[in-house]
């Protein structure tokens, strides 16, 4: 084998996001909408006179045994999916770690697609998503839902519906060509200057979905609702109502749980409004990362971000999901 080169993008929830919890949707069902951009995690897998394994992320480590692995997806996913000779694997993202993007799935997809490429083996998106969920959500015991691994296999802009015996359904949005070239233009995204886990945050939900907690569920059902909603703006085309939704799952995302804002972040959305944003919301769990809006003008919303020094990062959709090729 030569050096495998696999790619995983990340993604951008647009509405419903924290129903693909395995404690919400297994009881009641999650719906969420998300798009793929293109941003990803890269990943290089190297066999070749390799005598021990050697990983390099954002740490770098060298064992004679997969089990010595001390990075817990790298090391389950090759106990799982490898019976070769040890491996070099390398991997970078386009965007840090903890800023709400998925990369923990869409890393845990491009390794094992990676792995299955250098097996030389097929994987369909759907069991590369699932191989993905059971390493983080039933292996790890991540508090994590199954949206990143869905989005980072299958890319483009979708529907998953997250169904309570476990099977999801992915169906691709029907978009008309104008709403995803005014959806391109207008949907803007900012770094907050934070970047933080979001276990936290999450295992709090999970907790008190698990305890029928009636705050928590009331909220997601509603998060629920405005994934349906948001599907129903985006394929007619009105993008206004659809950004007048993300302030509306902002809001309520906000009384989920604690730490979901800051006053930095408040302070950026407010300023964004000011300057032509309809409607927005931090991506992820919340408690930093990237803002993502959706403004009708959008250079004014640039000008007045920039002067608050928030970095903008530039991105289109992504409609290919996670690759591998191999350079010979």
């Amino acid at each position: 084998m030569s050096v495998v080169y696999s790619r995983a993008p990340l993604r951008l929830p647009l509405g419903g996001g924290g129903t693909d919890l395995p404690s919400y949707y297994r009881e009641f069902g999650g719906f969420l909408v998300a798009g793929a951009i293109d941003k990803y995690v890269h990943m290089f897998v190297h066999a070749a006179f390799q005598k021990r394994y050697r990983m390099k992320y954002s740490e770098s480590e060298e064992v004679d045994e997969i089990s010595e692995i001390r990075h817990p997806i790298l090391r389950e996913a090759l106990l799982r999916h490898w019976q070769g000779s040890p491996l070099e694997i390398a991997s970078v993202a386009d965007v840090p770690a903890g800023t709400g993007m998925g990369s923990s799935g869409s890393f845990a997809v491009c390794l094992l697609k990676a792995l299955a490429h250098a097996r030389r083996r097929s994987i369909t998106p759907h069991a590369l998503a699932e191989a993905a969920c059971h390493i983080e959500i039933d292996v790890l015991g991540e508090p994590v839902g199954k949206q990143d691994q869905y989005v980072a296999a299958h890319g483009g802009i979708c529907a998953y519906t997250f169904l309570s015996d476990d099977r999801v359904e992915v169906v691709p949005l029907d978009l008309e060509t104008e709403t995803l070239r005014r959806l391109r233009e207008r949907l803007l995204l900012f770094y907050t200057g934070d970047a933080r886990s979001a276990s936290v945050i999450l295992a709090d939900q999970d907790n008190r979905s698990r305890s029928h907690d009636p705050e928590m569920l009331e909220n997601l059902h509603h998060t629920k609702e405005l994934g349906h909603e948001s599907r129903v703006m985006l394929e007619s085309g009105d993008l206004d109502g659809f950004a007048a939704l993300m302030h509306e799952h902002w809001e309520n995302k906000r009384k989920r749980s604690p730490g979901m804002a800051n006053a930095h972040i408040d302070h950026l959305y407010e300023v964004a409004r000011e300057a032509g944003t309809i409607g927005g919301k931090l991506v992820g769990a919340g408690g930093g990362g990237f803002l993502l809006v959706y403004s009708s003008h959008p250079e004014d919303t640039r000008q007045a971000l920039a002067e608050e020094n928030a970095q903008e990062l530039t991105f289109d959709f992504d409609c290919s999901g996670a690759y591998a090729t191999e350079n010979n």
